[in-house]
């Protein structure tokens, strides 16, 4: 390589790696920055002389598909989104010296999504079908001296699949490994500890070795402590097999935990005569993980519970192109809960993670595959498991296995298929010291049981029969949207049969806002969910602790999910416009939900108090009872409203007792929790009416960079009023100026039906008072701050129709300059760059106005152009006990245009009284329409209605039903009296299995009448 190219931090590591004999060791080289993109397809673009000097550059972790945003006809349908796919390539020009050229040089991706081929110098290195997979070529042999050229396509042209958001790209590190002939092979080195007490442990190396002459060489072995001593080391002569093993004894170990994660060092070298010709490192860690069936998990002989979360990789506010910074931070509010473990759902993360859950002290269950066969349209079961499955389980197995965070594999989602003892057999090959399971999948098969929402309900949990350990791999599923309450429960799918009972709060509801008029809902999973903990499949998370900490057998779960995360917006909440999931404590922009702190009381020991509902009501009654919960860990909470104490509760261990909770007649002022143990103040909490905002106040969060990525600042607004209380309605545009060496990664609120493009656009509204904005300092990055302005008020001016606008320069790091601005505005729809007034203080305005803005820097450039209309019907939807009637007692339905369509089949909206966006129509050929439709329960028996139009003259068009590739009915589409006017039903009894199921209506040689919408109850 040419070191006159690399960064200086690498010449340096590329020195400290060579021997004073002069022989080189290995280097790593990130190949992270400056990749050329193009969104578009061309065989040209895998040459070496192609022109792609107008491509755009790009920072990898890429993630495309996030980047360009949501629509509702976006490719990846609800399940992702609302975002699209596509096909895109990526083009890197690396230079590489004569030297190099002696040398073997591996090409790696730690993440690429997905059916990505790869050339370098226009030679085909080879195609990977899987997008969650880590892979690498040995590029060695198609170098030259100078300039080389690396290709890479990227095929998301097939959507859905996945049955999430699926980023779309490069989403994770690229490193270029350049090493001697003889060298460690990758993957090559596999750590076990089989022997672990007090006094001593015993330490076994594997390695691979990569060499034509095996005879002469030897592996010297080092245990290195956590601060960097050499405890053990030994030599071996490296035999003609494949492998050499390293036997060690190491004294006095300490153990990794959770709450201890104490790392080692395996260091592995290759001598060649009396030079090292190649040295890695593992970091490994001594800690036993053992399952049993009637006393659950044990680490290090202690019985714990697993309390854990499942996590997509894509969860939070950068979707797929996590840089190691970020992800810190994201593990960290997951721990900070007092979560002990994370489920990858439903597929290996990148290597980073890995290294970071090793670090914190956090548990893995480590998973490999959603579907051993199609669950998606186009998913990997789909298009590539068969062929494979193998290949990806071998990398997968071999790179994980030397973390000690990860106690267990698991190797599908609600998959089925006789391949399950194939693939336990074939994985316990790779490694023994685990065991496997699955979130049922073929549970029969596994070693441990993983049982998904089946798991949740009463009937499983008080009648168990099998004689396997078992753990909770998916539940509860329960929903929260920050800032968001009812008193009635919301049962996703009506209340279903063996469930735990979860009384309403109150007798009647008495919160009545929503997003917008529920008349405008396509069904009735529109709402926002309740932060009571009262929105769910069939269990609340409180009483699906109390199962879990009491019953012994169970080892534990891992809920449905730790953050909020983009895709699967249609099960639980009925579609577009909803592009987020909301079944985290943690909503998608990182902001706690009232949810987060509940764990907290239940897991956590140090002192705290945590208070929900706010008490900013300003349409409510006075004296109408709000039930007022404290989460807390403390012996009692007393609760004050305006000065006068409510009394003092104690948090239970029953369900229903692990909140403090009292029944308060609501009046404006100030109500606070003080939690005590032993009798002392330990914790207090507040919240105080607000008026209407007026001004917005944001904190800065600085997160180091760390290995090859830059540091991340998340910078949080917050709406508040003029005596500084937090006004938790506000949903005002705040608008990001960014200056100096600072770029933006997102902007997220947590809103699931904003549909405002999160990377592209310079402004994102709050919701329920909140905002942020994601920055990444550029490398090199002496100075930064960003201009952060908004037009702020009552967007209804219910509270008040005064007028607020701000502009603050917010210094980010380094020295920046104070700047005076100049903001003008209009209220009468003209241009303020032209007709604006001078703001000089706050403005009143009337109904159905909307207020322009600018903001201009001392030189009169203008620096940011904002609006925001406000008056009745802006904001939050207001309403009554009625305003949600109609959607009384109905189940789900799901637009036949939004399904997937083959054939003649096609969208049309030439009719009229159709639901949703449009129908389908067949045009007199033949054709049909596939619905997905998930099931994360037991098989179980639903009702569905076909909504149609036809009229007769052609006769009846009977169409067949087939759910999961069995027919289950044929329907006779008979007359309705007026085409695309008038609609009727069909309807018949379908039984759907665990997980993902396709309910599909196909012509049978007459074509079909016109399919308005599939309807669930």
């Amino acid at each position: 390589m040419n070191l006159n190219k690399l960064p200086i931090f690498l010449f340096f590591l590329f020195l400290l790696l060579r021997t004073e004999s002069g022989v080189a060791q290995r280097t790593q080289v990130s190949l992270n920055s400056d990749w050329k993109f193009s969104l578009s397809d061309n065989p040209q673009y895998a040459e070496k002389g192609f022109n792609d000097r107008d491509w755009q550059i790009k920072q990898v972790p890429h993630d495309w598909a996030f980047e360009n945003g949501v629509s509702e006809n976006g490719a990846q349908s609800q399940g992702g989104g609302y975002h699209d796919g596509g096909i895109a390539w990526y083009r890197k020009t690396i230079e590489v010296s004569k030297e190099s050229l002696d040398h073997v040089v591996y090409l790696e991706f730690e993440g690429v999504y997905m059916n990505s081929e790869v050339w370098v110098n226009g030679n085909h290195l080879g195609k990977r079908p899987y997008g969650y997979i880590s892979f690498r070529y040995d590029i060695s042999e198609y170098l030259v001296e100078g300039d080389n050229t690396i290709a890479v396509r990227v095929d998301n042209s097939l959507e859905p699949s996945a049955r999430w958001y699926h980023p779309c790209g490069i989403y994770a590190s690229v490193n270029l490994i350049e090493v001697n002939p003889v060298h460690i092979e990758p993957n090559g080195v596999f750590v076990t500890t089989p022997i672990i007490n007090s006094q001593s442990a015993k330490v076994v190396a594997d390695v691979r070795v990569s060499a034509d002459d095996k005879s002469k060489l030897k592996v010297k072995y080092q245990v290195l402590s956590a601060q960097g001593e050499v405890l053990k080391e030994t030599t071996n002569k490296l035999a003609a097999s494949e492998a050499v093993k390293g036997v060690l004894e190491v004294p006095n170990p300490k153990l990794w935990s959770i709450d201890e994660p104490t790392l080692y060092t395996l260091v592995a070298e290759v001598i060649q005569g009396k030079k090292v010709v190649d040295r890695v490192e593992t970091k490994f860690g001594f800690r036993t993980a053992e399952w049993k069936t009637e006393t659950g998990f044990w680490l290090n002989g202690e019985n714990i519970k697993i309390k854990g979360v499942c996590e997509h990789w894509e969860g939070g506010p950068v979707a797929g192109a996590w840089t190691k910074p970020l992800l810190r931070w994201k593990l960290q509010l997951i721990k900070d809960m007092g979560n002990n473990a994370i489920r990858p759902s439903h597929n290996p993360f990148p290597p980073m993670f890995y290294d970071l859950c090793d670090e914190m002290g956090l548990l893995v269950m480590d998973e490999l595959f959603d579907g051993w066969s199609r669950k998606a349209p186009h998913d990997y079961g789909a298009q590539a498991f068969d062929e494979w499955w193998e290949r990806d389980m071998t990398e997968w197995i071999e790179r994980d296995r030397n973390h000690p965070s990860i106690i267990i594999w698991s190797l599908g989602n609600e998959t089925h298929g006789e391949i399950a003892k194939d693939m336990v057999e074939f994985g316990t090959g790779l490694d023994s010291t685990r065991l496997f399971t699955s979130g049922a999948s073929n549970p029969d098969d596994m070693q441990v049981i993983g049982i998904n929402g089946g798991s949740e309900s009463k009937t499983f949990l008080e009648n168990r029969t099998f004689d396997k350990p078992f753990v909770s791999t998916e539940a509860p599923h329960t929903w929260q949207t920050r800032g968001y309450y009812r008193t009635q429960t919301w049962w996703r799918d009506n209340e279903l049969n063996g469930t735990y009972p979860l009384p309403n709060l109150t007798d009647k509801e008495i919160f009545f806002y929503e997003w917008t008029d529920p008349k405008n809902w396509r069904n009735r999973k529109q709402s926002l969910n309740s932060s009571y903990d009262n929105a769910t499949v069939r269990i609340s998370a409180r009483k699906n602790w109390e199962v879990v900490r009491d019953l012994a057998w169970h080892s534990g779960n891992f809920r449905w999910t730790g953050f909020d995360y983009y895709g699967e917006s249609g099960l639980p909440h009925g579609g577009w416009p909803f592009n987020l999931f909301m079944g985290g404590p943690i909503d998608v922009a990182g902001f706690e939900k009232d949810l987060f702190y509940f764990y907290q009381s239940q897991w956590t020991d140090e002192p705290m108090v945590h208070l929900l509902p706010h008490w900013t009501h300003p349409r409510m009654e006075k004296g109408t009872e709000i039930p007022v919960w404290a989460y807390s860990n403390a012996d009692e909470v007393e609760l004050f409203l305006n000065g006068k104490s409510m009394g003092k509760d104690i948090p239970g261990t029953k369900w229903d007792e692990m909140q403090c909770e009292w029944m308060v007649p609501y009046e404006e002022g100030i109500i606070e929790a003080v939690a005590y143990i032993g009798g002392k103040e330990v914790a207090r909490t507040f919240h105080q009416t607000a008026g209407g905002p007026v001004t917005l106040v944001n904190t800065v969060t600085t997160i180091p960079a760390e290995d090859q990525f830059q540091s991340c600042i998340i910078l949080s607004s917050e709406a508040q009023d003029n005596r500084g209380n937090f006004y938790p309605y506000a949903s005002n545009a705040v608008y990001f100026t960014l200056n100096g060496d600072v770029r933006k990664i997102s902007l997220e609120n947590g809103d699931p039906v904003d549909q405002t493009s999160r990377a592209n656009s310079n402004y994102r509204a709050m919701f329920m008072g909140k905002t942020r904005a994601f920055l990444e300092m550029k490398e090199g990055a002496k100075n930064g701050s960003v201009l952060i302005s908004s037009i702020v008020g009552d967007k209804s001016l219910f509270l008040s129709n005064k007028i607020t606008i701000v502009a603050e320069d917010k210094a980010l790091f380094g020295t920046q300059p104070a700047s005076d601005y100049i903001i003008k505005f209009t209220t009468n729809g003209a241009d303020p760059t032209s007709e604006g007034l001078i703001y000089n203080s706050p403005f009143e305005v009337q109904h159905g106005t909307t207020v322009k803005a600018i903001v201009m820097n001392e030189n009169k450039e203008v620096l940011i152009t904002m609006e925001e209309t406000f008056g009745e019907g802006e904001g939050l939807f207001w309403g009554d006990e009625t305003s949600d009637d109609i959607w009384e007692g109905r189940g789900v339905n799901i637009g036949a245009e939004t399904a997937e369509l083959t054939g003649s089949a096609r969208a049309s909206s030439e009719g009229r009284r159709y639901k949703h966006s449009g129908y389908v129509t067949f045009d007199d050929q033949e054709g049909a329409i596939k619905w997905y439709q998930e099931n994360d329960g037991d098989t179980r028996k639903l009702n569905i209605r076909i909504r149609y139009s036809h009229l007769s003259k052609n006769g009846e068009r009977p169409m067949e039903l087939v759910v999961n590739d069995e027919q289950v009915a044929v329907f006779q589409f008979g007359d309705v009296g007026d085409l695309g006017s008038r609609w009727k039903f069909e309807g018949t009894t379908v039984e759907l299995q665990k997980g993902a199921n396709y309910i599909e209506l196909k012509t049978m040689g007459k074509s079909g009448p016109y399919i308005d919408e599939l309807f669930i109850d």
